[in-house]
């Protein structure tokens, strides 16, 4: 894992990135990339929609176009951050950019493969798939990274260096594991949100306000993350450091346990590597 906080800079020389899609998470790849020193001239954004475009243009000076062949053309690595849905037709209309550039291709897109991905766009390209997170919005998400047998060791500092720009990277050396990566963080926000919210109403329940209770809530979900990610104990560990014989906090605990708590989990997680298996079957 990388610390993103000792990431390196973007340098001039770095080459030109396309970013085919330019939503939430391509401008917090470009945010990024931008305050760690990237030429925002070396960095292209496909977009169709045309306020996100000047959205884009505006607060980082990157060049922009509404069709994804304009920013492709020149760029030795392209970012593909389109809906899985639309990723083979975009792909498919990319083939012969392809074939003169040569491109790294970074993919952010769930459930798609590098073999689907080369297929589609006609050629044996270095494909590097990752699955960000959320929290990258903020510089505070994670990565998960796998290099397909093209990508030598230049094309993956490449694409960590653009990916750690929004947080850390964890490499995997199985494509398959990156299902595993999309259920475990990428989709893992949601599940915090989703304990924030029912711990927020039981907490209105037992008579806090509103406010008072997303305060609490919020504040120790954020002091209970730092200490997993600050400190070197494991989650279990500070779980039982917390948790004192009889008293309130064990109580709490037994009862998640009896309902199944770890066992729920875990099918949840399951459940959403399943997804990203389905989704590369539905698109291809």
């Amino acid at each position: 894992m990388t610390d993103p906080h000792a990431a390196p800079r973007i340098h001039s020389d770095a080459g030109t990135v396309a970013f085919i899609g330019g939503g939430n998470m391509a401008r917090s790849l470009i945010g990024g990339l931008v305050g760690r020193g990237g030429d925002p001239s070396r960095l292209r954004v496909a977009e169709p929609v045309e306020a996100l475009r000047q959205g884009l243009a505006g607060d980082f000076g990157v060049q922009v176009f509404d069709g994804a062949a304009q920013a492709a053309e020149g760029a030795d690595l392209w970012l593909l951050a389109v809906k899985p849905q639309v990723l083979r037709q975009v792909c498919e209309s990319l083939r012969g950019i392809a074939g003169r550039e040569r491109p790294l291709v970074v993919s952010i897109a769930a459930g798609i493969t590098s073999a689907q991905l080369q297929r589609w766009l006609g050629h044996p390209l270095p494909v590097v798939r990752a699955m960000p997170n959320t929290p990258a919005l903020l510089g505070a998400g994670v990565t998960g990274l796998f290099a397909g047998p093209q990508v030598d060791g230049d094309g993956r500092q490449r694409a960590e260096a653009l990916l750690s720009s929004a947080g850390a990277t964890v490499w995997v050396d199985d494509e398959a594991l990156i299902d595993a990566v999309t259920a475990v963080s990428g989709s893992g926000p949601a599940y915090a949100f989703l304990l924030a919210e029912a711990m927020e109403s039981a907490g209105i329940a037992q008579g806090l306000s509103p406010e008072a209770a997303r305060t609490l809530v919020g504040q120790t979900l954020l002091g209970a993350a730092r200490m997993l990610t600050e400190g070197d104990e494991p989650p279990a560990e500070l779980r039982r450091r917390v948790t004192s014989p009889g008293g309130t906090t064990q109580a709490a605990i037994e009862t998640f346990q009896a309902g199944g708590f770890e066992a729920l989990v875990g099918s949840a997680i399951a459940a959403a590597a399943e997804r990203g298996r389905q989704l590369s079957a539905a698109n291809d």
